[in-house]
């Protein structure tokens, strides 16, 4: 250790004598006695070194992190999964096409029951989750990174924007565009304007931007950045139950727990996409209808839409054109910002402007009482939550493992400052934006001309699938764009359904980055039942059939998302970086304390060994051995044997060892490309 460098200064040494240094500059009878206490320091130190076991002998401090590409996993079928969800679905989807009315009577019944009992955790979900987000990013958990220290983010972040940008279009933005806000307008949230006034008009899409906005966002956004944070910092596979392992000490993915959580976690994703391809499926139906000119034909059309567009799903997923499907969500992005530049342009292009800044303050304003409303206050607030707010924060939850996976896959590199607020903003802005776009064009024509409501109700509205065609008719050039729209809505179906049953596959397939094909095909037939099961149980009405079975089988993994916050929240109180922040804080707060109370103004820090005890220790109370702390960055085999590994260089270092391990049972027939390489 250096001296100072002239008598004025002296090093701060905390240790457990408490003397001052002698100065520097001149000889003191304490000098000899003072080094030969700093050398026994030191020696303890290096003892310490020696016989502290750390795996791979690198403290939990100094680990960079761990990515699940460089960990040695063999993948699976997941049989007990697949089965088990697979028979449940199969059986639901028989049930729901031979008697529907029952199916109807049961599910109506339990979102009864759900939404008056159970509302407030939707609720609080959508509120405390968004909370709970930027918290963390402005937080010093927020530089931690999704991935390893130092790592660059995988793409640009003019791509990423982008990428976040086209997550949040789809089939919804077109068929509840004009329809919702139109609602509100003629029929607000109780207790708040009056119907059909100057105050309804940003009113009503405020209320839409609560439900698409921020807090739908931040639903999707815990999910990935639990899922991102695991896989690229944490080394564990990109399964629901691999976040819960904190919670639950122990949980392997073939634990019954974990298959509990994962199959809870498709069912969720299956309900919710299905009813995404439903009204998709209505809407292209009665789309066809118009431009054709066959008129009203029924669930019939759409059924038959849900089959053909399903077909092309299992092809698209059999022959493996994942490229194509690529870039068809490209040209559908391109395509749909059109459409909205289209309403844009030709539509009240001066009112919009107008009335864009109202909105997003009215968003913002009225926020806090947007989200306070409560099943409590009476059967007309009752009515309205059932039917929207709580229905779509339902809807998010069933959305948010296959939303969630994809923005963490595209993520990784990003800190977590990084991520929350890209993920929050980016996408809910746009929607906002097209909402008040779509819907305020329906607004202006129903104040300007009546036409879209005659009678100035909600009574009169045309249906949802069937209003965008309505409005879209009183602009000009809507015999060239309605064609156009139709072919928009079948691409989403199509992407949609292909990302959703790949995602589905790799629950059920341990996380396997690369899944079976003929397990993704067989994903995407069960959405296609569900969503036909969701037509035939609404009726004239398929929106009641979507509402409740969304409701009611997004219950149980709002509570995993619950504990989900808690797992996160716990390991990152002890990532690396959260430890070396934790120890930077002490070390220098002690030692600055005891700087001035011994020497004054003049004094320089050193590092010196202390004992684990002492009071000046900067890991007093932390234990470094723990197993909470160290257990997640041992490598294993294929087996879940520990391994010789070097953090210094990357490498295991028993790769000369032998050859790589015969795969599964169940991968044996798969191509080597099918299959990770340790």
């Amino acid at each position: 250790m250096t001296p100072p460098e002239n008598e004025h200064e002296s090093t701060a040494r905390p240790g457990e004598d408490g003397r001052r240094p002698a100065p520097a500059g001149g000889a003191s009878p304490a000098a000899p006695a003072h080094r030969h206490r700093l050398q026994e320091r030191v020696r303890a130190g290096r003892r310490f070194i020696r016989e502290v076991s750390y795996p791979h002998d690198i403290h939990p401090a100094l680990v960079p992190g761990v990515s699940i590409e460089d960990q040695r996993v063999r993948y699976g079928l997941d049989r007990p999964i697949l089965l088990s969800v697979g028979t449940a679905v199969i059986a639901f989807v028989v049930w729901g096409v031979l008697r529907p009315q029952a199916v109807l009577e049961l599910s109506s019944a339990a979102l009864t029951w759900v939404t008056q009992n159970l509302g407030w955790l939707f609720t609080s979900l959508a509120a405390g989750l968004a909370v709970l987000l930027l918290v963390l990013a402005l937080s010093r958990y927020g530089k931690i990174p999704l991935g390893l220290d130092g790592e660059k983010p995988e793409y640009s972040t003019a791509s990423w924007a982008a990428m976040l940008f086209a997550a949040g279009i789809g089939i919804g933005i077109i068929f509840f565009g004009p329809f919702e806000p139109m609602t509100y307008y003629l029929s607000p949230r109780p207790g708040t304007v009056d119907p059909a006034t100057d105050e309804a008009v940003t009113a009503a899409m405020a209320q839409a931007a609560l439900h698409w906005g921020v807090n739908a966002w931040a639903i999707y956004a815990v999910v990935g950045l639990a899922v991102g944070y695991v896989s690229f910092r944490r080394g564990r596979v990109p399964l629901m139950s691999s976040i819960l392992t904190p919670l639950f000490p122990g949980m392997t993915s073939k634990s019954a727990g974990a298959r509990l959580i994962d199959g809870l976690a498709i069912v969720a994703t299956l309900f919710g996409t299905a009813a995404s391809l439903g009204i998709g499926a209505m809407q292209i139906a009665r789309g066809t209808e118009i431009v054709t000119g066959l008129g009203p034909t029924g669930n019939a059309t759409a059924i038959g839409i849900i089959a053909v567009l399903t077909v092309a799903t299992i092809v698209s997923a059999v022959s493996g054109v994942g490229r194509g499907i690529r870039m068809l969500s490209n040209v559908n992005m391109v395509l749909s910002v059109g459409l909205a530049l289209f309403f844009f342009v030709v539509g009240p292009t001066a009112f919009l402007l107008n009335v864009i800044p109202g909105v997003l303050l009215e968003y913002v304003g009225t926020l806090p009482d947007a989200l306070a409303a409560n099943m409590s206050e009476g059967e007309a607030m009752q009515s309205f939550l059932s039917s929207w707010t709580i229905f779509y924060w339902a809807w998010w939850v069933s959305w948010a493992p296959f939303v969630g996976i994809f923005v963490a896959k595209i993520s990784r590199g990003r800190t977590i400052r990084q991520f929350v607020l890209g993920v929050l903003f980016i996408p809910s802005t746009i929607i906002v934006l097209a909402f008040t776009v779509l819907g305020g064009t329906a607004i202006w024509l129903q104040r300007e001309t009546g036409a879209v409501a005659p009678d100035g109700t909600t009574a009169s509205l045309p249906s949802p699938e069937e209003i965008f065609f309505v409005v879209l008719d009183m602009l000009p050039g809507a015999q060239l764009v309605a064609p156009l729209v139709i072919v928009v809505l079948g691409i989403f179906f199509v992407t949609t359904a292909d990302s959703a049953s790949l995602v589905n596959s790799q629950l059920s397939q341990g996380g396997r980055p690369d899944p079976r094909r003929r397990v993704t095909a067989f994903w995407a037939v069960c959405m296609a039942g569900i969503a036909v099961v969701m037509l035939l149980t609404g009726g004239a009405s398929a929106l009641q059939g979507l509402q409740n079975l969304i409701v009611v089988t997004a219950l149980p993994f709002s509570v995993i998302i619950v504990l989900m916050c808690f797992a996160l929240y716990k390991e990152l109180r002890n990532d690396p970086q959260a430890i070396r922040h934790r120890f930077e804080r002490s070390a220098v707060e002690k030692a600055v304390r005891y700087g001035v109370t011994e020497h004054g103004d003049n004094f320089a820090l050193a590092v010196t060994p202390t004992e684990a005890t002492s009071e000046y220790a900067t890991g007093h109370g932390f234990d470094s051995t723990a197993d909470e702390v160290t257990g997640w960055y041992v490598r294993r085999d294929e087996e879940g044997n520990p391994v010789a590994y070097d953090y210094g260089t990357g490498e295991y270092l028993d790769d000369a060892a032998g050859p790589e391990p015969a795969p599964a049972p169940e991968e044996a027939a798969q191509p080597a490309a099918a299959r990770r390489d340790p």
